[in-house]
């Protein structure tokens, strides 16, 4: 018991930090998109730097926030049945979707962003256009480090439910 509460912790104190630092990255966005508006409508200058970064910017937030998300229960979801069960039953329909669906998913993405960042990585890959941002593969590599934390936070989710369904559920403190 007391090895899947450590764990539990461990990984969601690990992907509530990186949900949190990944936060700060929209304010960021938020800036780089004015002042890409500022610069093409004032000044008329066009960089595409800045429209990479945005996306850049935007992919960081979506790939490295989905752990926070799934650790919140924030994720989209058909929720007709699902509130209307139990906890128990809720925990059932967490470790059978996240063994059936959730892990299979992450695993085939982690292996097939494997060469695609390595092969990234050896060419030096940076944007095809000019003035474009350099180092491509930092981005490409976020797809594998954003797939892993969602992983890590899928195997806490079934630990969590595996104790809830266990009649030992975390206490809720336990779960930030």
């Amino acid at each position: 018991m007391k090895f899947l509460q450590s764990w539990i912790h461990i990984i969601n104190q690990i992907n509530e930090n990186l949900g949190k630092t990944v936060a700060w990255l929209s304010s960021i966005l938020v800036i780089v998109i004015c002042l890409d508006v500022a610069l093409k409508n004032i000044f008329s200058i066009s960089s595409v730097a800045v429209f990479e970064l945005q996306w850049h910017l935007f992919a960081l937030i979506f790939l490295l926030g989905a752990a926070y998300t799934l650790k919140h229960d924030k994720h989209v979801r058909v929720d007709v049945f699902y509130q209307k069960l139990s906890p128990k039953g809720q925990a059932w329909i967490n470790i059978i979707g996240t063994l059936l669906f959730l892990i299979p998913f992450c695993i085939i993405i982690i292996k097939s962003s494997i060469p695609y960042v390595a092969t990234s990585y050896k060419l030096g890959e940076g944007s095809n256009d000019a003035g474009g941002l350099p180092a491509r593969y930092f981005i490409k590599s976020s797809i594998f480090i954003g797939f892993f934390f969602l992983l890590i936070q899928g195997i806490s989710l079934i630990f969590s439910s595996i104790l809830t369904v266990m009649g030992k559920p975390l206490p809720s403190k336990a779960d930030d």
